[in-house]
């Protein structure tokens, strides 16, 4: 399951690009947290700190304790992040203000784990899905989700609804969407025959 980070925040008065970009330059990272039942709140965290926190975590969804100076601690889904398209550095960052009882919709990766027996006997494996959209409670948000392939034989299909998906969460997509296939190598492409 997910971890919770921890983040510091502070609230913040200033907007408008100039006085953002001033922001930037102190070291602080442009923010909002908003959802069901709040009013958006303007906040500045510490970028040095967010950065590090991405390049820590183990995917995109990421779950936060934000503690808000003044405020208190909000647990918080972080929903996206603006980046420089130069540089890469984020330059703002967007908080869903959520609850233990609230569902979030998450994109958790789709790692296939060990060779399938139908690669073993000359077939090719293709994985359809590296993504999968998921709903659940914040404490069955799950990292990744990890599927074991030994079985599937040449001609053989794994489909949403085989993923085994941890208790509490649910795929948004139909069970019959085929995440991976293994296919015989050349299969489909025509012979031409020899001059």
């Amino acid at each position: 399951m997910a971890t919770k980070q921890t983040l510091k925040a502070a609230p913040r008065a200033r907007t408008g690009s100039g006085r953002l970009n001033q922001m930037r330059k102190e070291g602080w990272l442009p923010s909002v947290i908003y959802g069901r039942n709040t009013e958006n709140v303007n906040l500045k965290v510490d970028a040095k700190t967010f950065a590090e926190l991405l390049a820590h975590s183990t995917s995109d969804n990421i779950l936060i304790n934000l503690d808000v100076e003044g405020q208190g601690v909000r647990l918080a889904f972080l929903q996206s992040i603006q980046h420089d398209a130069i540089s890469g550095a984020a330059l703002h960052a967007d908080f869903l203000a959520i609850d233990e009882k609230t569902e979030i919709t998450a994109h958790i990766p789709v790692h296939l784990n060990g060779e399938p027996a139908g690669v073993k006997a000359g077939g090719v494996v293709e994985q359809y899905v590296h993504t999968l959209e998921i709903v659940c409670l914040p404490n069955d948000l799950p990292d990744t989700i990890e599927v074991d392939v030994t079985g599937l034989g040449v001609g053989a299909s794994l489909h949403i609804s085989e993923l085994g998906l941890p208790k509490g969460v649910k795929a948004t997509h139909a069970g019959d969407v085929v995440v991976a296939h293994v296919g015989v190598p050349g299969a489909g492409l025509e012979e031409t025959p020899a001059a």
